[in-house]
């Protein structure tokens, strides 16, 4: 009875170590399958391909919109009023192209790329361009929800708004007004603008939407890259253009050109065009973009209410 005994327990713990090697090897074996041996130099360079969170794209904004909101408003104002002024090189561009291009129903595909020429050099020079600040001052708010970091936004908003609407201003009388440009290219500016700045309260207001929304967009995508990457630039601000979307910056230097050169009234611009393209721009970018991806990141524990 007692040999039983001994036979059965030692079958038992047989079959366990058996079982637990198994086990063990199992583990083994799918721990090599999913997560091959690499050495430091291989996991760096593995690490280097990974595609940043949603968290983290987040906390790179929120920096930079707390950066923003730290700044001077004389700062603000120098930074804005630049970008106001390299805006104008989109129409600048367009024009050259809209002129020396034959007509064709192609002309367009062509064109539009030169609306893409003033961001980049706003984006790449770090200027200070309003549409983008209805995402990066945005999420520090969210984060915060204080009167203070309010107060603050709406500083940042005013001074960046004014000092890019003077330098669209002081481009669009330049073009319009100096020898720069010959006259065939002067009207080239003149027909692009017309057909930006024709859409009517209504039309004007829902294509900013979707504009603020692709801009913001944009600032998203780039917070997540190292570096600053022209592509993403150039193809987002392209479909803008090739959709004719409204831009209350780049948008403005054509209603200005109209206004300055007496094609249009001031009325007309401003409430037609302008108002409607900035209600829609901030619409898009502050609740398409910076409320709804702030929202993910809170609903997926990336930060505390």
């Amino acid at each position: 009875m007692c040999s039983d005994l001994l036979l059965a327990r030692s079958v038992n713990i047989f079959c366990g170590n058996q079982v637990k090697l198994m086990l063990e090897t199992t583990t083994t074996e799918e721990t090599t399958l999913h997560a091959p041996h690499l050495d430091e130099r291989e996991k760096r360079k593995a690490n280097q391909h990974i595609s940043a969170s949603a968290q983290v794209i987040h906390e790179v904004i929120r920096r930079q919109g707390e950066d923003e909101l730290h700044r001077t408003s004389s700062g603000l104002a120098w930074s804005g009023l630049a970008a106001g002024l390299s805006m104008g090189f989109s129409l600048i561009t367009e024009g050259l192209l809209y002129t020396y291009l034959p007509d064709a129903q192609w002309k367009p595909l062509i064109s539009k790329l030169g609306y893409s020429v003033g961001f980049l050099i706003v984006i790449i020079g770090r200027q200070q361009l309003f549409t983008e600040n209805t995402l990066t001052p945005i999420i520090p708010l969210l984060a915060r929800r204080n009167v203070e970091c309010l107060k603050n936004v709406l500083r940042l908003w005013a001074v960046v708004f004014a000092a890019n609407m003077v330098g669209t201003l002081i481009v669009a009388w330049v073009l319009g007004h100096t020898n720069i440009f010959e006259p065939q290219i002067r009207e080239s500016f003149k027909a692009i603008s017309l057909e930006a700045t024709g859409n009517g309260f209504g039309l004007s207001l829902l294509k900013g939407i979707f504009s603020g929304w692709l801009i913001a967009l944009m600032v998203w995508m780039l917070g997540g890259l190292k570096e600053v990457n022209v592509s993403i630039i150039v193809i987002i601000t392209y479909l803008i253009g090739i959709a004719g979307l409204t831009h209350i910056i780049a948008g403005s230097v054509e209603a200005l050109y109209l206004t300055t050169t007496g094609a249009i009234g001031w009325l007309q611009a401003i409430g037609s065009f302008m108002l409607p393209t900035l209600i829609g721009n901030v619409l898009g970018g502050v609740s398409l973009v910076a409320v709804v991806n702030h929202a993910q990141v809170v609903a997926s524990g990336g930060m505390r209410e």
